[in-house]
């Protein structure tokens, strides 16, 4: 399930979206995606480490998008803020794979093939989905409708 820390973040980032470019503070976004200012700005600080923002402090400072909003997926900001897309360890790829404890035999777990299914068609959606396309799509409506 998708965090509301996600949620949060991916409507920011549809905002900046569609800034095209121009720089927006955080009080901004966060009237823009209907966060709260102090856990958005906390959620935008792990976006800039992750260099999907760039932040500019000061009397002009703000955030913009560190790359063009078609080049920034829906998957990648998922991973930065709530981690792997995988239901569980033991299908996630191989730097964050981990065995399953209740598993002796992952090649014959009954269910590891269909959480595989499910992790990759998940992927697909979301690596093919970029903020570009959320901003294009939602149009004027506000973007907690469309996240």
């Amino acid at each position: 399930m998708l965090s509301q820390k996600a949620r949060y973040a991916l409507r920011a980032l549809v905002e900046l979206a569609r800034a095209g470019g121009a720089q927006l503070t955080s009080g901004e976004l966060a009237a823009r995606a209907d966060a709260p200012r102090k856990f958005l700005e906390a959620i935008l600080l792990e976006l800039s480490r992750s260099q999907v923002v760039v932040s500019r402090r000061g009397k002009f400072g703000g955030y913009t998008l560190a790359r063009p909003a078609a080049e920034i997926a829906f998957a990648e900001v998922i991973r930065v803020i709530d981690g792997p897309l995988a239901l569980a360890s033991c299908v996630s790829p191989r730097l964050n794979f981990r065995k399953c404890d209740d598993c002796p035999d992952r090649d014959a777990c009954s269910l590891r093939q269909a959480l595989l299914r499910a992790r990759d068609a998940t992927a697909e959606v979301l690596e093919a989905y970029s903020l570009a396309d959320a901003a294009a799509s939602s149009g004027s409506e506000p973007s907690r409708t469309a996240i």
